[in-house]
């Protein structure tokens, strides 16, 4: 199935969006910092992965609410191109570490987010063995043990959202899956009591991929900042275009989940507003829906307004479903906008032009063809972002 017309289509855009992302994060301090650290292997692997993840644009799988792309792409692509190998066989690689990260991240969820873990850093070195198993060529049983090595160094946490830490540690996993990989290549063994330890000690659950695709699962995002306050954004969007404006104010309701992942209301830096349902909402009913340039400082008009919306749970909404309440401004009477899903999701998914559109607003005309070829080497593209 991964093989499939309609599959290739779904990883290739997943990538090129990754890739877009990578881009646009290449300078960011975060992914500055990891390039500072080192320049082996794993060190290229760790400051990819920061940069494809620091601006909190790139795609999200719903079931795991993972960044399933974040850790498993540069994997793939970082030892594709010391290997020698073709986008197209890192394209290959790529959509098989999606799977089998996917899959763990869907069985794990809620629990690795009920312990504070944060699941795209903990699953993802996983996600990013397999990759790089793939890419080397490693049969079903070095495989598993190269996920099994890689799991062993797996962390990352939830409190770190809001901070240089959260793109940080997605890099750290990216790059101890390659090292699991690495290790397995060696020689070095494991033994299925490490799914079990995992099981115990996270809370999750090993799980393989099934029949149904995750990548059909995938947001590709629209907005850069947490997946869970881009319904909220939306309801903002629609609420505007009713009168709701700065002279009111508002109640957000969200599933659990989206609180957990969007805790933040009063913000002091560009990065904290990313996980703020109130800012985001106040931001987009000010200017209109946040782009990458919005987060880069804090707004004090945005940051006043948001003092005035306060935050609902109500477990009986979908995950991704947001209700905003308003009142004031000049529409006639009180406002309420549900939205089930934003766009970029499965329900709703970017098109092919908003995705160009997205790309090109991260990357200009630098990934242009990037992924026309399948035969073009691996090494050709990782240095359109290296050289960004």
């Amino acid at each position: 199935m991964i093989d499939s017309a309609a599959a290739q289509l779904h990883y290739r855009r997943a990538f090129l969006d990754w890739l877009a992302c990578a881009v646009g994060g290449w300078n960011e301090p975060a992914a500055a910092a990891a390039r500072a650290v080192g320049g082996g292997t794993t060190d290229r692997v760790a400051a990819l992965a920061t940069a494809g993840h620091v601006l909190d644009f790139d795609d999200t799988y719903g079931p795991g609410l993972s960044h399933i792309s974040a850790p498993t792409a540069p994997a793939a692509l970082v030892v594709g191109a010391t290997t020698g190998a073709s986008i197209g066989e890192v394209l290959h690689a790529f959509a098989a570490g999606f799977e089998a990260m996917a899959a763990v991240a869907a069985a794990s969820h809620p629990e690795l987010y009920e312990r504070g873990w944060h699941p795209t850093a903990v699953t993802g070195t996983i996600g990013a063995a397999t990759a790089a198993a793939a890419v080397f060529g490693f049969d079903a049983g070095r495989t598993r043990v190269a996920q099994q090595l890689a799991v062993l160094g797996a962390g990352g946490l939830r409190s770190a959202f809001g901070t240089d830490g959260k793109a940080l540690q997605v890099g750290v996993a990216s790059a101890q899956g390659v090292r699991g990989a690495l290790l397995a290549g060696q020689g070095a063994t494991a033994t299925d009591s490490v799914e079990a330890g995992f099981s115990a000690a996270y809370g999750g659950e090993w799980a393989e991929p099934g029949e149904e695709l995750a990548i059909e699962q995938n947001w590709i995002k629209a907005f850069p900042c947490c997946l869970q306050t881009h319904s909220a954004i939306e309801a903002a969007e629609a609420a505007a275009r009713l009168g709701a404006n700065a002279a009111g104010s508002g109640v957000v309701t969200v599933h659990r989940r989206s609180r957990q992942a969007a805790p933040l209301d009063d913000v002091a830096t560009g990065l904290e507003a990313k996980f703020s349902i109130p800012y985001t909402v106040a931001f987009t009913l000010l200017y209109g829906a946040p782009d990458v340039t919005g987060f880069a400082t804090v707004d004090g008009a945005a940051r006043e307004l948001a003092s005035r919306i306060d935050v609902e749970i109500d477990d009986e909404l979908g995950q991704s479903e947001a209700v905003l309440a308003w009142r004031g401004g000049s529409a006639a009477s009180p406002i309420e906008i549900k939205v089930d899903a934003a766009r970029g999701s499965p329900e709703h998914p970017l098109s092919d032009e908003q995705l160009a559109t997205k790309v090109r607003s991260l990357a200009g005309s630098r990934l242009d063809g990037a992924l026309d070829e399948p035969a073009r080497p691996a090494a050709e593209v990782l240095a359109l972002v290296e050289g960004a």
